[in-house]
């Protein structure tokens, strides 16, 4: 049997692998080794938060940021579009504490948001999924 092995985009791969002859590979970049920063982590007192919400998957997601938009990364854990916020947190019945971290970003380009919600560099994942503990919920 023939393989071919192409490099395919993100975006692109969820439509290509339904082709049984084609398999994707992506390669490891040092950029995606790196742990970024938020710049308005001390514009937001939502940053501040002590408290981390529950446990929504134990490993990362990998998203296109722009830089200079402002995004709002879902922090309790509850809503329906993770890893963003869609305001979960606001319903009242819920008695959710924790509010979405406001972060942008300096380059455009993909990062790893955390969807663990345990990480100590909110929103970006700095591998806290990989704790047992974590591990074992999912």
């Amino acid at each position: 049997m023939n393989v071919t092995l192409i490099r395919v985009p993100q975006y692109v791969r969820g439509n290509i692998l339904n082709y049984r002859n084609i398999r994707c590979y992506s390669e490891k970049k040092d950029s995606d080794k790196e742990i970024p920063t938020n710049p308005l982590k001390e514009y937001y007192s939502a940053n501040q938060q002590t408290e981390n919400g529950v446990i929504y998957d134990n490993k990362p997601f990998k998203y296109t940021c722009i830089a200079g938009k402002k995004y709002a990364w879902c922090l309790c854990g509850q809503s329906h579009s993770q890893p963003f916020c869609d305001g979960t947190h606001k319903n009242q019945f819920l008695k959710i504490k924790q509010r979405p971290i406001h972060f942008t970003v300096t380059e455009t380009k993909s990062y790893w948001l955390c969807n663990c919600k345990q990480t100590s560099n909110r929103p970006f994942c700095d591998g806290t999924h990989l704790r047992p503990d974590i591990q074992e919920k999912k």
